[in-house]
């Protein structure tokens, strides 16, 4: 479980730069949950992540994973059990490193082995072979080679795999598949479904697509300047239409949603 109280996060405070990135956020997120998070640029949805994952340390409030007071914990030590994916394919693994490399580096980091890293067990094999097998990629026959060759798709269900090889407490998706073509980006959402659904997983994910926001997992909030304005879940949110969403986005803030893609996306 994922409690947030109060949390606050102001960036160039004192100075004509000042922005406030989260206001006062309570948010508490149940075992199990799949909760989408949409806003418009700047709403405050990429800050909300990386002061959960420890980029950034908030300036006022505290954050608990699993009863553990992780507020001022560092970002190498959460992400031992929180999983993070970005937008960009690129980040996440070690391009010159080879497919095995990258998974024995995640699992011995995420599962506490203290083993050197070097000496890869054949059982790391068997298990790191298996698992590859279950993205239907072929990437099991290729585990010797370095994962800068591979397409963004295989990058982004290899880095996918890697978060959740050892179930996280935690996992943020961070609209990780919006920098894919739509087939590419339709493969890996369905493996995201598979892993979380069968895994049990609490997790978080951004999206532009207002039609994923309400059609994906059991939860839906929608962010502005740093505040959480809507928290919808069960039969009200099953009712809900893309244009609800608009209207209470407007209710809340006395003005139309402005974001070209976000509505764009909502209609596909």
């Amino acid at each position: 479980m994922l409690i947030m109280t109060g949390v606050n996060k102001t960036f160039n405070a004192g100075t004509v730069n000042e922005r406030k990135a989260l206001c006062g956020v309570d948010f508490t997120l149940k075992d199990g949950d799949f909760v989408t998070i949409v806003g418009s640029n700047g709403a405050g949805k990429s800050t909300l992540f990386n002061v959960i994952s420890g980029t950034y340390y908030v300036d006022f409030g505290r954050i608990l994973l699993d009863g553990r007071d992780v507020t001022y914990l560092p970002e190498y030590k959460r992400s031992a059990f929180i999983g993070h994916l970005f937008q960009d394919p690129l980040k996440g693994t070690a391009p010159h490193m080879t497919i095995e490399e990258n998974l024995a580096v995640a699992y011995l980091h995420s599962s506490g082995k203290n083993r050197i890293f070097g000496r890869i067990k054949k059982a790391d094999r068997e298990f790191f072979r298996e698992k590859l097998s279950e993205l239907n990629m072929g990437l099991e026959d290729r585990m010797k080679t370095p994962v800068g060759i591979l397409s963004g798709g295989q990058r982004q269900a290899l880095t996918l795999l890697m978060a959740t090889m050892v179930t996280p407490s935690l996992l943020l998706l961070d609209e990780h598949t919006a920098a894919l073509d739509p087939a590419t980006a339709d493969k890996v959402l369905e493996l995201t479904k598979k892993i979380v659904r069968e895994r049990e997983i609490s997790c978080l994910m951004i999206t532009h697509n207002m039609h994923q926001a309400l059609s994906l997992g059991n939860r839906t909030i929608m962010m502005d300047s740093g505040r959480i304005l809507l928290d919808v879940s069960g039969e009200e949110r099953n009712r809900m239409s893309v244009q609800d969403l608009l209207d209470k986005f407007a209710e809340s803030t006395g003005e139309a949603l402005d974001n070209d893609r976000m509505l764009l996306g909502g209609n596909g």
